[in-house]
Protein backbone atom coordinates (compact mmCIF):
# COMPACT_ATOMS: atom_id res chain seq x y z
CA UNK A 1 0.00 0.00 0.00
CA UNK A 2 1.35 3.44 -0.94
CA UNK A 3 1.76 6.43 1.36
CA UNK A 4 -1.62 7.91 0.39
CA UNK A 5 -3.35 4.66 1.32
CA UNK A 6 -1.55 4.39 4.66
CA UNK A 7 -2.36 7.95 5.68
CA UNK A 8 -5.99 7.55 4.59
CA UNK A 9 -6.55 4.35 6.59
CA UNK A 10 -4.75 5.85 9.60
CA UNK A 11 -6.86 9.00 9.50
CA UNK A 12 -10.13 7.10 9.09
CA UNK A 13 -9.17 4.80 11.98
CA UNK A 14 -8.47 7.53 14.49
CA UNK A 15 -11.37 9.74 13.43
CA UNK A 16 -14.03 7.03 13.52
CA UNK A 17 -13.06 4.17 15.81
CA UNK A 18 -12.76 6.11 19.12
CA UNK A 19 -16.23 7.64 18.68
CA UNK A 20 -17.87 4.41 17.52
CA UNK A 21 -16.09 2.53 20.30
CA UNK A 22 -17.41 4.99 22.89
CA UNK A 23 -20.95 4.47 21.62
CA UNK A 24 -20.52 0.68 21.73
CA UNK A 25 -19.12 0.88 25.26
CA UNK A 26 -22.24 2.73 26.43
CA UNK A 27 -24.48 0.26 24.56
CA UNK A 28 -22.69 -2.74 26.04
CA UNK A 29 -22.93 -1.38 29.57
CA UNK A 30 -26.65 -0.70 29.06
CA UNK A 31 -27.33 -4.29 28.01
CA UNK A 32 -25.10 -5.89 30.66
CA UNK A 33 -26.07 -3.80 33.69
CA UNK A 34 -28.73 -6.42 34.52
CA UNK A 35 -26.01 -8.83 35.64
CA UNK A 36 -25.21 -6.52 38.58
CA UNK A 37 -28.74 -5.25 39.18
CA UNK A 38 -29.73 -8.93 39.53
CA UNK A 39 -27.85 -9.21 42.83
CA UNK A 40 -30.54 -7.03 44.48
CA UNK A 41 -33.38 -6.91 41.95
CA UNK A 42 -34.29 -10.61 42.19
CA UNK A 43 -35.19 -10.19 45.85
CA UNK A 44 -36.97 -6.87 45.39
CA UNK A 45 -39.18 -8.13 42.56
CA UNK A 46 -39.69 -11.51 44.23
CA UNK A 47 -38.76 -13.67 41.24
CA UNK A 48 -36.52 -16.68 40.71
CA UNK A 49 -33.14 -16.67 38.99
CA UNK A 50 -34.69 -18.40 35.96
CA UNK A 51 -37.55 -15.87 35.75
CA UNK A 52 -35.09 -12.99 35.98
CA UNK A 53 -33.00 -14.65 33.28
CA UNK A 54 -36.09 -14.73 31.04
CA UNK A 55 -36.59 -11.01 31.52
CA UNK A 56 -32.94 -10.29 30.85
CA UNK A 57 -33.05 -12.50 27.76
CA UNK A 58 -36.11 -10.77 26.26
CA UNK A 59 -33.69 -8.04 25.19
CA UNK A 60 -32.41 -10.41 22.52
CA UNK A 61 -35.91 -11.23 21.22
CA UNK A 62 -36.62 -7.56 20.50
CA UNK A 63 -33.09 -7.17 19.17
CA UNK A 64 -33.47 -10.11 16.78
CA UNK A 65 -36.90 -9.09 15.43
CA UNK A 66 -35.89 -5.52 14.58
CA UNK A 67 -32.24 -5.99 13.57
CA UNK A 68 -32.72 -6.39 9.80
CA UNK A 69 -35.31 -3.58 9.37
CA UNK A 70 -33.07 -1.28 11.41
CA UNK A 71 -30.01 -1.98 9.27
CA UNK A 72 -31.93 -1.50 6.03
CA UNK A 73 -33.16 1.88 7.28
CA UNK A 74 -29.59 2.79 8.24
CA UNK A 75 -28.39 1.93 4.72
CA UNK A 76 -30.92 4.45 3.37
CA UNK A 77 -30.75 7.34 5.88
CA UNK A 78 -27.09 7.09 6.93
CA UNK A 79 -25.26 6.20 10.12
CA UNK A 80 -25.27 9.66 11.69
CA UNK A 81 -29.02 10.14 12.00
CA UNK A 82 -29.86 6.49 12.63
CA UNK A 83 -27.25 5.96 15.35
CA UNK A 84 -28.50 9.13 17.07
CA UNK A 85 -32.05 7.71 17.05
CA UNK A 86 -30.87 4.36 18.39
CA UNK A 87 -28.97 5.98 21.26
CA UNK A 88 -31.80 8.31 22.27
CA UNK A 89 -34.31 5.46 22.48
CA UNK A 90 -32.07 3.02 24.35
CA UNK A 91 -31.09 5.75 26.83
CA UNK A 92 -34.73 6.49 27.66
CA UNK A 93 -35.61 2.80 28.11
CA UNK A 94 -32.59 2.22 30.39
CA UNK A 95 -33.66 5.14 32.60
CA UNK A 96 -37.17 3.67 32.82
CA UNK A 97 -35.70 0.35 33.95
CA UNK A 98 -34.54 2.19 37.07
CA UNK A 99 -38.21 2.57 38.08
CA UNK A 100 -39.31 -1.02 37.44
CA UNK A 101 -42.22 -1.92 39.73
CA UNK A 102 -43.00 -5.50 38.72
CA UNK A 103 -41.69 -8.52 36.79
CA UNK A 104 -44.09 -7.69 33.91
CA UNK A 105 -42.72 -4.15 33.63
CA UNK A 106 -39.18 -5.56 33.69
CA UNK A 107 -40.02 -7.98 30.86
CA UNK A 108 -41.59 -5.25 28.70
CA UNK A 109 -38.74 -2.79 29.19
CA UNK A 110 -36.04 -5.38 28.46
CA UNK A 111 -37.85 -6.29 25.22
CA UNK A 112 -38.11 -2.59 24.30
CA UNK A 113 -34.42 -2.08 25.05
CA UNK A 114 -33.65 -4.76 22.45
CA UNK A 115 -35.95 -3.05 19.95
CA UNK A 116 -34.28 0.32 20.66
CA UNK A 117 -30.72 -0.94 20.27
CA UNK A 118 -31.39 -3.24 17.30
CA UNK A 119 -29.16 -2.41 14.37
CA UNK A 120 -26.35 -0.66 16.19
CA UNK A 121 -23.66 -3.35 16.15
CA UNK A 122 -24.36 -4.67 12.62
CA UNK A 123 -24.88 -1.06 11.56
CA UNK A 124 -21.32 -0.28 12.61
CA UNK A 125 -20.07 -3.41 10.83
CA UNK A 126 -21.84 -2.27 7.66
CA UNK A 127 -20.56 1.31 8.07
CA UNK A 128 -16.99 0.02 8.36
CA UNK A 129 -17.33 -1.66 4.94
CA UNK A 130 -17.82 1.87 3.54
CA UNK A 131 -14.61 3.13 5.15
CA UNK A 132 -12.06 0.28 5.31
CA UNK A 133 -10.62 -1.97 2.58
CA UNK A 134 -10.86 -5.71 3.28
CA UNK A 135 -7.20 -6.03 4.33
CA UNK A 136 -7.71 -3.52 7.17
CA UNK A 137 -11.21 -4.48 8.26
CA UNK A 138 -10.40 -7.11 10.91
CA UNK A 139 -8.09 -4.72 12.74
CA UNK A 140 -10.70 -1.95 12.56
CA UNK A 141 -13.41 -4.27 13.92
CA UNK A 142 -11.02 -5.49 16.62
CA UNK A 143 -10.29 -1.92 17.73
CA UNK A 144 -14.02 -1.15 17.70
CA UNK A 145 -14.80 -4.28 19.73
CA UNK A 146 -12.18 -3.26 22.29
CA UNK A 147 -15.00 -1.10 23.58
CA UNK A 148 -16.85 -4.23 24.72
CA UNK A 149 -13.87 -5.17 26.89
CA UNK A 150 -13.64 -1.63 28.26
CA UNK A 151 -17.40 -1.67 28.83
CA UNK A 152 -17.25 -4.88 30.82
CA UNK A 153 -14.31 -3.57 32.87
CA UNK A 154 -15.94 -0.18 33.49
CA UNK A 155 -19.32 -1.82 34.00
CA UNK A 156 -17.83 -4.24 36.51
CA UNK A 157 -16.37 -1.42 38.59
CA UNK A 158 -19.46 0.77 38.22
CA UNK A 159 -21.88 -2.07 38.91
CA UNK A 160 -20.35 -2.86 42.28
CA UNK A 161 -19.96 0.79 43.30
CA UNK A 162 -23.49 1.73 42.25
CA UNK A 163 -25.00 -1.22 44.13
CA UNK A 164 -23.25 0.05 47.24
CA UNK A 165 -25.06 3.41 46.84
CA UNK A 166 -28.11 1.53 48.14
CA UNK A 167 -30.35 3.96 50.05
CA UNK A 168 -28.86 7.17 48.60
CA UNK A 169 -31.65 9.55 47.66
CA UNK A 170 -34.18 6.96 48.73
CA UNK A 171 -33.25 4.69 45.84
CA UNK A 172 -32.05 1.10 45.83
CA UNK A 173 -28.61 0.28 44.49
CA UNK A 174 -30.03 -1.50 41.43
CA UNK A 175 -31.97 1.66 40.55
CA UNK A 176 -28.74 3.67 40.57
CA UNK A 177 -27.24 1.05 38.23
CA UNK A 178 -29.85 1.79 35.55
CA UNK A 179 -30.02 5.55 36.06
CA UNK A 180 -26.25 6.08 35.97
CA UNK A 181 -25.73 3.86 32.92
CA UNK A 182 -28.69 5.18 30.90
CA UNK A 183 -27.84 8.89 31.05
CA UNK A 184 -24.62 8.78 28.92
CA UNK A 185 -26.52 7.50 25.86
CA UNK A 186 -28.73 10.59 25.88
CA UNK A 187 -25.80 12.92 26.46
CA UNK A 188 -23.96 11.50 23.42
CA UNK A 189 -26.80 12.06 20.93
CA UNK A 190 -25.74 15.64 20.02
CA UNK A 191 -22.12 14.47 19.77
CA UNK A 192 -23.11 11.88 17.15
CA UNK A 193 -25.17 14.39 15.16
CA UNK A 194 -22.28 16.82 15.08
CA UNK A 195 -19.20 14.63 14.60
CA UNK A 196 -20.15 11.34 12.89
CA UNK A 197 -20.21 11.43 9.06
CA UNK A 198 -22.46 8.88 7.34
CA UNK A 199 -19.83 8.12 4.71
CA UNK A 200 -16.47 9.24 3.28
CA UNK A 201 -18.12 11.88 1.08
CA UNK A 202 -19.28 13.74 4.23
CA UNK A 203 -15.88 13.60 5.95
CA UNK A 204 -14.42 17.12 5.95
CA UNK A 205 -11.18 15.73 7.41
CA UNK A 206 -10.40 13.66 4.28
CA UNK A 207 -8.74 15.37 1.33
CA UNK A 208 -10.18 14.93 -2.19
CA UNK A 209 -7.24 12.65 -3.04
CA UNK A 210 -7.93 10.47 0.01
CA UNK A 211 -11.63 10.22 -0.84
CA UNK A 212 -10.77 9.23 -4.41
CA UNK A 213 -8.27 6.57 -3.28
CA UNK A 214 -10.76 5.07 -0.83
CA UNK A 215 -13.59 5.05 -3.38
CA UNK A 216 -11.43 3.38 -6.03
CA UNK A 217 -10.11 0.66 -3.68
CA UNK A 218 -13.56 -0.18 -2.30
CA UNK A 219 -15.12 -0.21 -5.77
CA UNK A 220 -12.41 -2.56 -7.03
CA UNK A 221 -13.15 -4.91 -4.13
CA UNK A 222 -16.90 -4.78 -4.77
CA UNK A 223 -16.47 -5.80 -8.42
CA UNK A 224 -14.00 -8.61 -7.71
CA UNK A 225 -13.94 -11.91 -5.83
CA UNK A 226 -17.56 -13.02 -6.32
CA UNK A 227 -19.20 -10.35 -4.16
CA UNK A 228 -22.93 -9.97 -4.69
CA UNK A 229 -25.07 -6.84 -4.39
CA UNK A 230 -28.56 -8.39 -4.35
CA UNK A 231 -31.14 -6.29 -6.22
CA UNK A 232 -33.53 -7.06 -3.39
CA UNK A 233 -31.47 -6.97 -0.17
CA UNK A 234 -33.89 -9.39 1.50
CA UNK A 235 -32.64 -12.07 -0.91
CA UNK A 236 -29.39 -12.01 1.06
CA UNK A 237 -31.34 -13.49 3.97
CA UNK A 238 -31.91 -16.67 1.94
CA UNK A 239 -28.32 -17.02 0.78
CA UNK A 240 -27.13 -20.42 2.15
CA UNK A 241 -23.81 -18.89 3.16
CA UNK A 242 -25.57 -16.22 5.23
CA UNK A 243 -27.66 -18.90 6.95
CA UNK A 244 -24.58 -21.03 7.64
CA UNK A 245 -22.66 -18.07 9.07
CA UNK A 246 -25.69 -17.23 11.24
CA UNK A 247 -25.73 -20.75 12.67
CA UNK A 248 -21.96 -20.76 13.20
CA UNK A 249 -22.00 -17.39 14.96
CA UNK A 250 -24.55 -18.40 17.62
CA UNK A 251 -21.93 -20.07 19.80
CA UNK A 252 -19.85 -16.91 20.25
CA UNK A 253 -22.43 -14.54 21.79
CA UNK A 254 -23.97 -17.47 23.67
CA UNK A 255 -20.66 -18.18 25.41
CA UNK A 256 -19.82 -14.48 25.80
CA UNK A 257 -23.12 -13.53 27.40
CA UNK A 258 -23.19 -16.71 29.44
CA UNK A 259 -19.79 -15.79 30.85
CA UNK A 260 -20.45 -12.08 31.44
CA UNK A 261 -23.92 -12.74 32.89
CA UNK A 262 -22.71 -15.35 35.39
CA UNK A 263 -19.26 -13.98 36.22
CA UNK A 264 -20.46 -11.53 38.92
CA UNK A 265 -22.49 -14.35 40.51
CA UNK A 266 -19.51 -16.74 40.40
CA UNK A 267 -17.21 -14.17 42.01
CA UNK A 268 -19.85 -13.37 44.64
CA UNK A 269 -19.49 -17.00 45.68
CA UNK A 270 -15.90 -16.19 46.73
CA UNK A 271 -17.40 -14.25 49.66
CA UNK A 272 -16.39 -10.74 48.59
CA UNK A 273 -18.28 -7.44 48.80
CA UNK A 274 -20.13 -5.92 45.82
CA UNK A 275 -17.36 -3.37 45.24
CA UNK A 276 -14.58 -5.98 45.40
CA UNK A 277 -16.66 -8.19 43.10
CA UNK A 278 -16.80 -5.39 40.55
CA UNK A 279 -13.08 -4.69 40.65
CA UNK A 280 -12.14 -8.38 40.43
CA UNK A 281 -14.25 -8.62 37.28
CA UNK A 282 -12.09 -5.99 35.58
CA UNK A 283 -9.25 -8.50 35.13
CA UNK A 284 -10.76 -10.78 32.45
CA UNK A 285 -11.99 -7.81 30.43
CA UNK A 286 -8.55 -6.19 30.39
CA UNK A 287 -7.28 -9.46 28.91
CA UNK A 288 -10.15 -9.42 26.39
CA UNK A 289 -9.04 -5.97 25.29
CA UNK A 290 -5.45 -7.12 24.76
CA UNK A 291 -6.65 -10.14 22.77
CA UNK A 292 -8.94 -8.03 20.57
CA UNK A 293 -5.95 -5.87 19.71
CA UNK A 294 -3.44 -8.69 19.17
CA UNK A 295 -5.37 -11.47 17.40
CA UNK A 296 -6.66 -9.42 14.41
CA UNK A 297 -3.18 -7.92 13.93
CA UNK A 298 -1.67 -11.41 13.90
CA UNK A 299 -4.39 -12.68 11.55
CA UNK A 300 -3.63 -9.88 9.06
CA UNK A 301 -0.27 -11.55 8.32
CA UNK A 302 -1.95 -14.61 6.82
CA UNK A 303 -4.08 -15.23 3.75
CA UNK A 304 -5.87 -18.07 5.57
CA UNK A 305 -7.28 -16.50 8.73
CA UNK A 306 -9.88 -19.09 9.72
CA UNK A 307 -7.68 -20.60 12.45
CA UNK A 308 -7.73 -17.22 14.22
CA UNK A 309 -11.46 -17.87 14.70
CA UNK A 310 -11.42 -21.61 15.33
CA UNK A 311 -8.53 -21.99 17.79
CA UNK A 312 -9.73 -19.29 20.23
CA UNK A 313 -13.20 -20.88 20.26
CA UNK A 314 -11.77 -24.29 21.17
CA UNK A 315 -9.51 -22.81 23.87
CA UNK A 316 -12.47 -20.88 25.31
CA UNK A 317 -14.59 -24.03 25.55
CA UNK A 318 -11.85 -26.02 27.27
CA UNK A 319 -11.26 -23.24 29.82
CA UNK A 320 -14.98 -22.89 30.61
CA UNK A 321 -15.12 -26.59 31.50
CA UNK A 322 -11.87 -26.35 33.45
CA UNK A 323 -13.16 -23.39 35.49
CA UNK A 324 -15.69 -25.72 37.12
CA UNK A 325 -13.64 -28.91 37.27
CA UNK A 326 -10.43 -27.59 38.84
CA UNK A 327 -10.38 -27.03 42.62
CA UNK A 328 -9.74 -23.66 44.27
CA UNK A 329 -11.18 -20.19 43.67
CA UNK A 330 -7.91 -18.79 42.29
CA UNK A 331 -7.56 -21.53 39.65
CA UNK A 332 -11.22 -21.21 38.65
CA UNK A 333 -10.91 -17.46 38.24
CA UNK A 334 -7.64 -17.82 36.28
CA UNK A 335 -9.31 -20.17 33.77
CA UNK A 336 -12.23 -17.76 33.38
CA UNK A 337 -9.64 -15.04 32.69
CA UNK A 338 -8.34 -17.17 29.80
CA UNK A 339 -11.81 -18.16 28.56
CA UNK A 340 -13.00 -14.55 28.23
CA UNK A 341 -10.34 -13.33 25.73
CA UNK A 342 -10.52 -16.64 23.85
CA UNK A 343 -14.29 -16.26 23.33
CA UNK A 344 -14.04 -12.68 22.09
CA UNK A 345 -10.75 -12.54 20.18
CA UNK A 346 -11.80 -14.50 17.08
CA UNK A 347 -14.93 -12.43 16.45
CA UNK A 348 -13.30 -9.50 14.57
CA UNK A 349 -11.86 -12.00 12.09
CA UNK A 350 -15.25 -13.74 11.84
CA UNK A 351 -16.88 -10.47 10.77
CA UNK A 352 -14.57 -10.20 7.75
CA UNK A 353 -16.22 -13.31 6.26
CA UNK A 354 -19.63 -11.87 5.14
CA UNK A 355 -18.14 -8.95 3.14
CA UNK A 356 -16.16 -11.52 1.15
CA UNK A 357 -19.35 -12.31 -0.78
CA UNK A 358 -21.84 -9.50 0.06
CA UNK A 359 -21.90 -5.78 -0.71
CA UNK A 360 -24.30 -2.84 -0.65
CA UNK A 361 -27.74 -3.22 0.90
CA UNK A 362 -27.26 -6.99 0.73
CA UNK A 363 -24.32 -6.62 3.09
CA UNK A 364 -26.43 -4.49 5.46
CA UNK A 365 -29.16 -7.16 5.50
CA UNK A 366 -26.73 -10.10 5.67
CA UNK A 367 -24.71 -8.65 8.55
CA UNK A 368 -27.91 -7.87 10.42
CA UNK A 369 -29.38 -11.35 10.08
CA UNK A 370 -26.11 -13.05 11.08
CA UNK A 371 -25.85 -10.83 14.15
CA UNK A 372 -29.54 -11.10 15.07
CA UNK A 373 -29.68 -14.89 14.77
CA UNK A 374 -26.34 -15.17 16.55
CA UNK A 375 -27.50 -12.95 19.36
CA UNK A 376 -30.35 -15.32 20.07
CA UNK A 377 -27.46 -17.04 21.81
CA UNK A 378 -27.71 -14.22 24.33
CA UNK A 379 -31.33 -15.16 24.97
CA UNK A 380 -30.33 -18.79 25.41
CA UNK A 381 -27.46 -17.78 27.73
CA UNK A 382 -29.77 -15.83 30.01
CA UNK A 383 -32.76 -18.22 29.95
CA UNK A 384 -31.76 -21.77 29.04
CA UNK A 385 -28.43 -21.72 30.89
CA UNK A 386 -30.00 -20.73 34.26
CA UNK A 387 -32.66 -23.40 33.72
CA UNK A 388 -29.98 -26.03 33.09
CA UNK A 389 -28.40 -25.06 36.40
CA UNK A 390 -31.74 -25.09 38.24
CA UNK A 391 -32.75 -28.46 36.78
CA UNK A 392 -29.42 -30.22 37.33
CA UNK A 393 -28.23 -28.46 40.47
CA UNK A 394 -24.80 -28.61 38.86
CA UNK A 395 -22.33 -25.83 37.98
CA UNK A 396 -20.67 -28.13 35.43
CA UNK A 397 -23.71 -28.77 33.23
CA UNK A 398 -24.14 -25.10 32.11
CA UNK A 399 -20.44 -24.81 31.32
CA UNK A 400 -20.50 -28.06 29.33
CA UNK A 401 -23.38 -26.62 27.32
CA UNK A 402 -21.53 -23.34 26.64
CA UNK A 403 -18.37 -25.22 25.68
CA UNK A 404 -20.28 -27.51 23.32
CA UNK A 405 -21.73 -24.45 21.58
CA UNK A 406 -18.24 -23.00 21.11
CA UNK A 407 -16.94 -26.27 19.67
CA UNK A 408 -19.92 -26.38 17.28
CA UNK A 409 -19.19 -22.78 16.23
CA UNK A 410 -15.57 -23.71 15.46
CA UNK A 411 -16.68 -26.62 13.25
CA UNK A 412 -19.28 -24.41 11.55
CA UNK A 413 -16.68 -21.79 10.64
CA UNK A 414 -14.44 -24.44 9.08
CA UNK A 415 -17.33 -25.74 6.99
CA UNK A 416 -18.71 -22.44 5.71
CA UNK A 417 -15.36 -20.71 5.13
CA UNK A 418 -14.51 -23.22 2.40
CA UNK A 419 -17.57 -22.02 0.44
CA UNK A 420 -16.56 -18.35 0.42
CA UNK A 421 -14.56 -16.58 -2.28
CA UNK A 422 -11.04 -15.58 -1.33
CA UNK A 423 -10.70 -11.91 -0.44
Amino acid sequence: MDELGRTTVHQVTWRLIPLLGLLYMVAYIDRQNVSYAKLQMVGDLGISEAAYGLGAGLFFVGYCLFEVPSNLILERVGARRWFARIMASWGVVTLLLGFTQSPTMFYILRFLLGVAEAGFFPGVLYALTLWFPQAHRARAIGLFMLASAVANAVGAALGGLLLDLDGLGGLRGWQWVFLATGAPALLLVPVVLRYLPSGPDEARWLTPAQKTWLAEVLEAERTAGGREAHGNPLRALLDPRVLMLSAAYVGFPLAAYGLSYWLPTIVQGFGVSNTVNGFLNITPWVLVGLALWAVPRHAARYADQRWHIVVPAIVGGICLIGSVVVPGAVAKFALLCIAAPAIFSGQPVFWTLPPRFLSGAGAAAGLAIINSVGNLGGFVAQTVVPRIRDETGSDLAPMLFLAACLFAAAVGVLVVERRLPRG
